[in-house]
């Protein structure tokens, strides 16, 4: 085993990063591209340095430790970013900005309306008739505010 290791030269590297990428292909879900990348890293430094077969390992595990936290920093970064605009099982932010029309006029600024499958609570600025196209433009709660469409 020790006579193996220390024949490794820069194409057996450079062999290993593209068999772990040719598996990523076949759908390891990230978990090999990083090892693929670092292996081919490895290769491409022992053309430059000869290394000894231990500085080899040392060297493949540093590139996929911090190959792999850089991808995590990214999506971590990415992560943050959609969880502040994601909408996702926030029933009542995904209704900011649609249009509806009153079926029934709204007195004194308060009234319910059927949007979907559910009913509103519903604020106006103002008194609105029944046919109104309404625009909703804030939620605070379960109640819906609504603007006059023009």
């Amino acid at each position: 085993m020790m006579t193996l290791l220390e024949q490794m030269n820069f194409w057996h590297w450079i062999a290993l990063g593209l068999v772990l990428l040719l598996l990523e292909l076949l759908g390891a879900a990230g978990y090999l591209l990083w090892l693929g990348i670092s292996a081919v890293l490895v290769g491409l430094l022992m053309i430059a340095l000869p290394l000894s077969w231990t500085l080899q390992w040392v060297a493949f595990a540093v590139f996929s430790l911090f190959t792999t936290w850089l991808w995590w920093r990214y999506q971590h970064q990415r992560d943050i970013q959609n969880d502040k605009t994601n909408t996702l099982n926030q029933r009542g932010a995904q209704m900011i900005g649609q249009e509806c029309v009153l079926d029934h006029a709204i007195v004194a600024g308060n009234d319910r309306m059927r949007l979907g499958d559910t009913t509103w609570s519903i604020i106006s600025s103002r008194d609105l008739p029944a046919g109104t196209r309404v625009k909703i433009v804030s939620i605070n709660g379960i109640v819906l505010t609504v603007t006059e469409k023009k």
